[in-house]
């Protein structure tokens, strides 16, 4: 998911620094002079689905509790539990082994016997589990070079007890709680599911923000996390497609306590973890998701004078729409098709039409947004020439 902490501080280039003043609904169709300049004015970050996280911070300023905060974005669904582990990809391990590097307490286990070993203290720096040429999972310590040590009836990993265990990528060295174990070309992070969110909470929001919107990110999380868990046969991601998981380095304090005091606490729905989807910032409305308490409502503590992205803008040259969309010739006229009906100038753009000189397309607002990077697809469009 788009998480909120890389939001902070100063706001992208393509930003302006002052933003158009709008009527409360604008025209949908804009003609497009041979060279231009088009304004986007929009507001909030993500896909506007749930929660949005400054709006919880916004919450919590108002002095709303995390469940009071968890209950407005997600109506509808029940206070449940969620326990147990989870197994998390790490994208940062492209390589076809797993390498840790060796400390006290670092144990093998063999998953085909369950058989876990105590690893010796023989001056190894690193330890690895790969696949020989016989296709079995060989493992091997490094001193001057690599050495033998093993072979596995199954797939290997390692631990280290409740400490955290060092892997080696090629990005850098990373440390993680529980199991990381080696499945042929993947590494996977088996922990429970407490420690995991420990690795995700202040990656998703910064940790120093107001504990009732930390713990409600807590919640959030954990309620994601278990419905992900029950619906998918692979293991969860570690980025925004799921959920940012850093691992032991990416913990804090302030959202480990948060983590703490909500404990097992999950949203439920249907009996079941509900789809607690949330984005960085609503701009003033949430959107309606995939299922019930994913609703269209308006969001009264998004605005607070912290959240850069309530209101955004960015202004572009005609050439950008003609770059993605090559098909169409020289931009000529932009034509809103459909919105949500919620907010400012009739809310989300749902589809949209770009004609040119040689034709035309009609696209989704989700298409546009992603082609055209905007911050989400709540936006309007003022077009003025372009002289130089």
């Amino acid at each position: 998911m788009r998480h909120v902490r890389t939001l902070l501080g100063a706001v992208a280039g393509a930003v302006v620094a002052s933003m158009l003043a709008s009527p409360a609904r604008a025209a949908d169709t804009w003609d497009v002079p041979s060279t231009a300049w088009i304004t986007i004015t929009g507001h909030g970050y993500g896909h506007g689905h749930g929660m949005s996280q400054y709006g919880a911070e916004g919450a919590a300023r108002a002095g709303l509790t995390f469940r009071q905060i968890a209950e407005f974005y997600y109506p509808g669904t029940t206070w449940g539990r969620a326990t147990g582990r989870v197994r998390v990809q790490i994208s940062a391990d492209t390589t076809d082994d797993l390498v840790v590097q060796a400390r006290s307490g670092l144990t093998l286990r063999d998953a085909s016997t369950g058989q876990n070993t105590v690893l010796p203290d023989n001056d190894a720096t690193r330890w690895r589990i790969a696949f020989n040429r016989q296709s079995q999972n060989a493992v091997a310590f490094f001193t001057d070079r690599w050495r033998r040590y093993r072979i596995l009836s199954g797939e290997g990993a390692f631990a280290a007890g409740g400490a955290p265990v060092t892997l080696v990528t090629p990005s850098g060295n990373r440390r993680y709680r529980g199991w990381l174990r080696s499945t042929g070309r993947n590494t996977i992070n088996v922990l429970t599911l407490e420690a995991y969110l420990r690795g995700v909470i202040p990656t998703e929001m910064p940790a120093t923000w107001s504990p009732a919107a930390v713990r409600a990110q807590a919640v959030a999380a954990r309620t994601y996390a278990a419905y992900e868990r029950a619906h998918r046969t692979t293991p969860l991601c570690d980025t925004t497609s799921c959920q940012v998981y850093g691992g032991f380095d990416a913990e804090h304090p302030a959202s480990n306590a948060a983590v703490m005091a909500t404990r097992g606490l999950a949203l439920m729905y249907g009996g079941e973890p509900a789809f607690t989807q949330f984005a960085s910032s609503s701009g003033g409305w949430t959107s309606a998701g995939s299922v019930p308490y994913l609703v269209a409502q308006e969001d009264p503590y998004d605005g607070w004078a912290g959240n850069s992205v309530h209101t955004w803008s960015l202004r572009v040259q005609d050439g950008l729409f003609e770059r993605a969309w090559p098909s169409i010739g020289n931009l000529q006229r932009l034509v809103v098709l459909d919105r949500d009906g919620n907010g400012q100038w009739g809310g989300r753009v749902s589809s949209i039409r770009v004609v040119g000189g040689k034709g035309r397309v009609t696209i989704s607002g989700d298409t546009l947004r992603s082609t055209l990077g905007l911050r989400s697809t709540w936006a309007n469009f003022k077009v003025l020439p372009r002289t130089s």
